[in-house]
């Protein structure tokens, strides 16, 4: 757009001096190398600024929903992990629910089943709720 509206400009002054054709050539070939340079230095610099303005903006889209979420969860989860006592009622990453009778530092023993027999030493990572199950009875 800047180099036809350049050439516009120039042109007047080039259809005056046409008397030569040598000079008005040479005229429309500086006016059109001039533009073109101006055209061009013009457009790179705002399409490196957009095109980095636009990487920056994608990163920023790419943390705020992807990543900034994702750690929240992990920061949560550990905290409910680092919480867990004695007598909680858990939920393991299989699916398992139980109570929790003895923990060490890294090593969680939960008792699993209705009768509570089943006694199953567990990472503490491998822990991701500390809730007891839905179960309705609506047996008649």
């Amino acid at each position: 757009m800047n180099l036809l509206l350049n050439l516009l400009e120039a042109s007047p002054s080039v259809v005056m001096e046409s008397a030569g054709g040598d000079a008005a050539t040479q005229a429309v070939s500086q006016a059109v190398s001039e533009s073109a340079t101006q055209a061009a230095s013009g457009g790179m610099n705002f399409g490196t600024i957009g095109m980095i303005i636009y990487v920056i903006a994608l990163i920023a889209i790419f943390y705020f929903l992807a990543i900034r979420p994702s750690r929240k969860r992990d920061k949560e989860l550990k905290e409910m992990q680092a919480s867990i006592q004695i007598g909680d009622d858990v939920m393991t990453s299989s699916g398992f629910y139980g109570k929790v009778v003895e923990m060490n530092d890294q090593v969680v023993t939960v008792e699993f089943g209705t009768n509570r027999g089943v006694r199953i030493p567990i990472k503490k990572s491998e822990i991701i709720g500390n809730k007891a199950p839905n179960v309705s009875s609506e047996s008649k």
